[in-house]
């Protein structure tokens, strides 16, 4: 197997309002993700319910979490956090440059 290589502070730039996901890995139901986001949010009404865990990282910018229990969460760059199987989540907002790593795994 050869090694792969690349930057995770380069890659494709969305525009305003959108989100552009590339996938780095998946392997064995784990699917890790390079997410830029320029001010995007998810559409209203919408909520996140993974059968996963997720765990993310912002990188780069800031951005706001929203829970469906909860308060929302504001970060900046270096913040992460663990989104539990069925925790109703959604992106409210998020800065021009904002850029996450995402680690989706398998439900279980």
């Amino acid at each position: 197997m050869t090694p792969r290589f690349g930057s995770l502070t380069q890659g494709e730039t969305p525009a305003p309002g959108a989100e552009h996901i590339a996938t780095l890995l998946a392997e064995g139901g784990v699917v890790v993700e390079r997410i830029a986001s320029h001010r995007a949010a998810s559409a209203e009404g919408f909520w996140y319910d993974q059968e996963g865990t997720e765990f993310v990282l912002l990188l780069r910018g800031t951005a706001v979490l929203a829970f469906a229990a909860g308060p929302p969460r504001t970060m900046a760059a270096g913040d992460w956090a663990v989104l539990p199987a069925h925790c109703r989540h959604r992106v409210a907002e998020t800065s021009a440059e904002a850029l996450w790593l995402a680690v989706h795994l398998p439900p279980g």
